[in-house]
């Protein structure tokens, strides 16, 4: 292999498919591969696609069509297609657009170099077949069991060398992808037809990768999942979620483990309570609720009601006081009465929940929610999901201004020269989805600084502050 070949990789969608990419960019970069982002200089080309929605489809396909004419107008040799998107509409993508050589299933992204191999040789029409690949979650790294101490660790498996994998999130926070596939079966979802069944990450694998990060200046781990809180039921019998966290706390360098996509039937005392005593864990939960109303709850196949959301979200408050609860809401969904969507209005001012995002229902082709009676219009979608968004603009605005005077502890992400302020995040805030604050300081910050700062003003969903000064130091 040419050591000089160039790659091209697009990584689309959300940051479970962000962590695909970068370990197979680090595949890819341990055979000598260099990577740019100049398609006219690519000899090869990756997009790993999404399609949970209808949008995240589109730009999937667009991203695709857009460079497949560097195919055969390019230097580019080799165009393949990685994900959900690739998995799903493979036949359709091989069919349609000749110009890709090889699609990758989404459990055989660790044969990346197959592909890549058999597409130089001259091979078309490559697909992957993940129950050709081998198993995650059921190597020689699953034995044992989710004790409470951490098991001796004996050499690395030969295939499994931590540190392969290339960072992209330019900054101190990394994701840490603790399992895959989803057995939940929500009747608006195609994650479990894509991603197949629910696989968790042996433990000692996934302490052995943070550690990696961790001595590559990773200080924030972000533990994502299809649905993180059940972690450990298939390979250890029972969930071991709090198992894990207890041991991500013990490595020297990580400061802060944030969790997301937690199932709130799945919130478990052991948890709650590793999540209160712990210290490196964020008082931060993001649990995705979709909805409030019983009727609406059951057609998307959820496994709550609204007492049993109440009881959770009172619950979780009582026991860690300072728990920033974020979580998605559906509107929309087929049949979803006025009255309905007033209903989950109402609960949305009652629980006033300190970070919330709302999606539109999406109809995807062949989920059960997709063939329901009593399809909503568009207009509507957007004016419901308008009138919660501007509510909860509401709630944040007020739990800002309450934060005013107090002392928070800020990672610091860069900083803005034409504003001369730095920006930060505090523990209730995770990249990308939540706010930011804005920190002023006469002394110089970099970039994964854990700071305190006195908060000073308080916008819609972002806080100003000022750095408060070390007297030790001086």
């Amino acid at each position: 292999m040419d050591s000089h070949q160039k790659i091209l990789f697009v990584s689309l969608g959300c940051d479970k498919n962000l962590v695909d990419s970068e370990h197979m960019l680090g595949r890819l970069a341990g055979r000598g591969y260099e990577m740019t982002d100049d398609e006219q200089e690519a000899d090869i080309i990756i997009v790993n696609t999404c399609c949970f929605i209808e949008s995240a489809k589109e730009e999937s396909i667009q991203t695709i069509l857009d460079l497949a004419h560097n195919r055969t107008e390019g230097r580019c040799r080799a165009l393949i297609v990685a994900g959900c998107m690739a998995e799903r509409y493979r036949e359709e993508v091989l069919d349609e657009i000749p110009e890709v050589d090889a699609i990758i299933g989404t459990a055989s992204l660790d044969h990346i170099e197959e592909a890549l191999d058999r597409a130089e040789k001259g091979e078309r029409g490559i697909y992957l077949d993940p129950l050709a690949a081998a198993s995650r979650g059921g190597s020689s790294d699953a034995a044992g069991s989710a004790d409470e101490e951490p098991a001796a660790e004996g050499p690395e498996p030969d295939d499994d060398i931590p540190g392969t994998r290339v960072l992209t999130t330019g900054g101190f926070y990394e994701y840490l992808k603790i399992a895959d596939g989803c057995d939940k079966h929500c009747t608006y979802c195609a994650i479990p037809a894509m991603r197949g069944s629910y696989r968790s990450v042996p433990m000692e694998k996934l302490v052995r990768e943070a550690k990696a990060l961790a001595g590559d200046g990773v200080k924030e781990l972000i533990l994502v999942a299809q649905e993180t809180t059940l972690y450990g039921t298939d390979l250890y019998g029972r969930k071991s979620l709090h198992v894990l966290l207890r041991k991500l706390c013990r490595i020297e360098g990580i400061e802060w483990i944030r969790l997301l996509y937690c199932y709130p039937e799945e919130i478990y005392p052991e948890l709650v309570e590793t999540m209160r005593t712990e210290p490196k864990i964020c008082h931060y939960l993001d649990m995705p609720v979709q909805h409030a109303d019983d009727d609406v709850l059951k057609r998307m196949g959820r496994h709550t009601t609204e007492a049993d959301l109440e009881r959770i979200i009172t619950g979780l408050r009582k026991e860690i006081h300072d728990i920033a609860l974020r979580t998605t809401l559906i509107t929309g969904f087929p049949g979803e009465t006025e009255e309905q969507h007033r209903h989950l209005v109402d609960f949305v001012r009652r629980m006033k929940f300190d970070r919330l995002g709302v999606f539109t229902y999406s109809r995807e082709e062949g989920t059960p929610a997709s063939v329901m009676e009593d399809q909503i219009d568009e207009e509507t979608k957007l004016n419901r999901r308008d009138e919660l968004m501007t509510l909860q603009q509401e709630i944040s605005t007020k739990r800002g201004e309450s934060l005013i005077g107090k002392t928070v502890q800020v990672f610091i992400e860069g900083y803005m020269s034409a504003d001369d302020v730095y920006v930060g995040r505090t523990y209730a805030d995770a990249p990308d989805i939540d706010g930011l604050i804005f920190v002023s300081s006469d002394e110089e910050l970099n970039t994964g600084d854990l700071v305190s700062v006195q908060v000073t003003g308080s916008m819609e969903y972002d806080l100003t502050g000022g750095l408060v000064k070390d007297e030790s130091a001086e």
